[in-house]
């Protein structure tokens, strides 16, 4: 899968079409919102019922990624589960297959607002990593530089040939990136709502997920 590369504090990252970001320099793996054990909390609080298949969806998805790029470091920005409930009933079959990716390299959980990072799982639990010149949180904090975050699962629509597309997106301006949702059923919030062109600067590119990811100036209304 290719990805599109761009620079931000000075470093050099690759933009992946499964929506994961690559550091080649660090070899660090960040990826964001998996929602891990979502159709399971939906189900439980009464809601529509999903297809009970999206934990295995994105470990797939992960799995393939390591397995091309064999990452020294994997960083999962926050929102890893569902709930913290989710990540606790989380089938023994999901928790040997992160067991074997978690395997031989650095992981490290961040804390999200869903979840608090799965603590029976092995690898670092924190509230931001630091890896100079870059920080990696969840959720975007005004006027941060060099900062790599999620939370949003932003979108975009690109209009072709008279057919409207729309795909998860990396935001991305001078002072930070915002990684689209990795986990499947997950939606998104298209990037011209106010939350995220309150954050991102005037020039943004939404970089559209897929199997050529598609760098487009940010739609603004």
């Amino acid at each position: 899968m290719s990805g599109h590369v761009f620079t931000l504090a000075g470093a050099a990252l690759e933009a992946r079409g499964s929506g994961a970001l690559w550091w080649p320099e660090r070899g660090i793996l960040a990826v964001s919102d998996l929602h891990l054990g979502r159709s399971e909390r939906v189900a439980r609080l009464g809601g529509a019922l999903l297809p009970p298949y999206e934990s295995a969806a994105t470990l797939a998805r992960l799995e393939a990624e390591i397995a091309a790029l064999a990452p020294r470091s994997v960083v999962c920005l926050g929102d890893s589960f569902d709930d913290d409930a989710a990540g606790h009933a989380l089938d023994e079959k999901a928790r040997l297959w992160l067991t074997r990716l978690m395997a031989g390299r650095s992981w490290t959980w961040i804390a999200g607002n869903h979840d608090p990072g799965p603590p029976a799982l092995g690898g670092s639990h924190l509230a931001e990593l630091p890896a100079p010149p870059l920080t990696f949180r969840h959720i975007a904090r005004r006027g941060a530089s060099g900062e790599v975050s999620g939370h949003y699962h932003p979108k975009a629509r690109l209009a072709l040939g008279g057919r409207s597309l729309t795909r998860p997106c990396f935001l991305v301006d001078r002072k930070r990136v915002i990684l689209p949702a990795f986990g499947a059923y997950t939606g998104g919030l298209d990037c011209r709502d106010p939350a995220l062109t309150g954050l991102m600067q005037k020039g943004a590119l939404a970089i559209l997920t897929g199997p050529r990811p598609h760098p487009i100036p940010m739609p603004r209304r």
